[in-house]
Parts: structure tokens; C-alpha cells; sequence
């Protein structure tokens, strides 16, 4: 029955795929010159993105963003779960700032975005600590709810059995929270990749987001295509990835 639903969604995903790549396909056959402007056929994309292949362009860019990226996350990361974790242990704690932590991630920071060129440059310092600035509320915010709802008969069945403080981290902490602090860690990845590409569309010297940005600005087409294409199928394998860690650890 599982296997059956699995080959029903796949065949949905696939068959959407193939409805939106055949629209543009004969949209771009309608020989509207306004629509051949905007919407470039698939083969000039595809063509594009083999010079972008050949030529090392991709390469560069992406070894700046994907190291943006790792540099912004990892730091998110273990503020995120470090603040999370010691703000759960306290119920005052909780209650004092988990709504303030919920309000500041409701404010849009692109509106931001500009002090953080300020105070770090238009190089990638900027969009590192944009992203992990970000990326950190919805770790903080799923570590808070994880480890404030372990159950508190756990703990004191684990003290009463004379369990430090560390082996009650290890042994009942964890395993309770995992499940939701990787949810958080899912969230977090991607608003981390959406957060530096954001920063580099808008302000940056090099990287996927800037390339994009300046072939927007050069109504080269082809080529905003060609990255916007490369960025989509990054973005999917990169959460299909995250979505098999996170089922296979929940099985665990």
C-alpha cells in the first residue's frame, strides 16, 4: 500500500515536471517576438548552461556560494541549538523569549540587509552572517519547543537512577528532541541557501546570486535562465537530500 502511494506521488511529480517543461517548450514555438524575448526556448537555455559548464563560470560562483552557504549554516546551527537548548531548561526562559524570538523572525530582514553590508562589506562576510542570522530563528525556535516538551517523568526516572547531567542530555534529551530539532535544521538549511542567494542577488561581488543578477540586468536571457535552472535543480536535489537524513533519522 506504502509502495503504491510512493509510485502515485512520484508519478504526479514527474508528471507536473513534464506539463511545465512542455508549456514552455510550445510557448516558445507561439513566434510572438515579445514572448522569445522573455521566455528563451529550452535549447538556448540548455546551450547556455553548457558554456556556463565549460567556461568554469559555474564553478567559480558556486564555490562562493556554496561556501557562503556551509560557513552561514554551521554557524546557525550551533547558535541556534546552543541558545535553543539553554533557553528550554528554564520555563521562565521559555516564556520570555520564545515570543520575542518568534516576533523577530516575522520581520522580514531583507529590510536589514543593507546594515549587514555596512558592518561586514559587499564581500561574502555579509552574506554569511545574513544567512546564519536568518537561518538561526527556526533552528532556536524548534530546539526551544523540542527540548521544552520532553517529558518530565524522563528526567526524573534518569535522576532518580543517578544519571549526570550529561548522560540525561545524551540519553533523554536527544533522542526526545532529534525529531523536531532536524525538522528546524531542514527549515533552517534552506532559508540559509534562499538567504545568501537573496544577499548576493542584492549586493555582492561574485556568486550564483550575483550571476544572475547581472545577466537580469544584461536582458541576457538565456543565461538568467540557464542559472535560474541550475539553482531550481540544486535546490530540489539539495531537499530530497535533506528529506531522506531527516526520515532515516526519525526511523532510527
Amino acid at each position: 500500500m506504502i509502495a503504491n502511494d510512493n509510485l502515485i506521488i512520484r508519478t504526479i511529480q514527474v508528471g507536473l515536471f513534464v506539463a511545465l517543461f512542455g508549456a514552455w517548450y510550445f510557448a516558445t514555438r507561439s513566434g510572438a517576438a515579445p514572448l522569445k524575448l522573455f521566455l528563451p526556448a529550452p535549447e538556448l537555455v540548455w546551450r547556455e548552461m553548457g558554456v556556463l559548464l565549460r567556461s568554469g563560470q559555474l564553478w567559480s560562483a558556486l564555490y562562493v556560494t556554496i561556501t557562503s552557504i556551509i560557513k552561514a549554516y554551521i554557524i546557525a546551527v550551533v547558535v541556534g541549538i546552543a541558545v535553543g537548548f539553554v533557553v528550554a531548561r528554564s520555563r521562565t526562559l521559555v516564556h520570555m523569549f520564545e515570543p520575542v524570538l518568534s516576533g523577530m523572525f516575522a520581520v522580514p530582514l531583507t529590510m536589514f540587509f543593507p546594515l549587514f553590508v555596512l558592518f561586514f562589506g559587499i564581500g561574502p562576510d555579509s552574506k554569511v552572517a545574513y544567512g546564519a542570522t536568518y537561518a538561526f530563528f527556526p533552528i532556536a525556535l524548534n530546539t526551544i519547543a523540542a527540548f521544552s516538551n520532553v517529558d518530565d517523568l524522563y528526567l526524573r526516572a534518569s535522576r532518580a537512577m543517578g544519571a549526570s547531567s550529561w548522560q540525561q542530555f545524551r540519553y533523554v534529551y536527544m533522542p526526545a528532541a532529534l525529531p523536531v530539532t532536524l525538522t528546524g535544521m531542514r527549515i533552517g538549511f534552506f532559508i540559509c541557501i534562499a538567504s545568501v542567494l537573496g544577499g548576493e542577488t542584492l549586493a555582492a561581488t561574485a556568486g550564483v546570486g550575483r550571476a544572475t543578477a547581472l545577466a537580469a540586468e544584461l536582458m541576457e536571457t538565456a543565461r538568467l535562465y540557464a542559472w535560474i535552472a541550475f539553482v531550481v535543480c540544486m535546490s530540489v536535489m539539495l531537499n530530497l537530500l535533506a528529506l531522506a537524513v531527516e526520515t532515516r533519522s526519525e526511523r532510527e
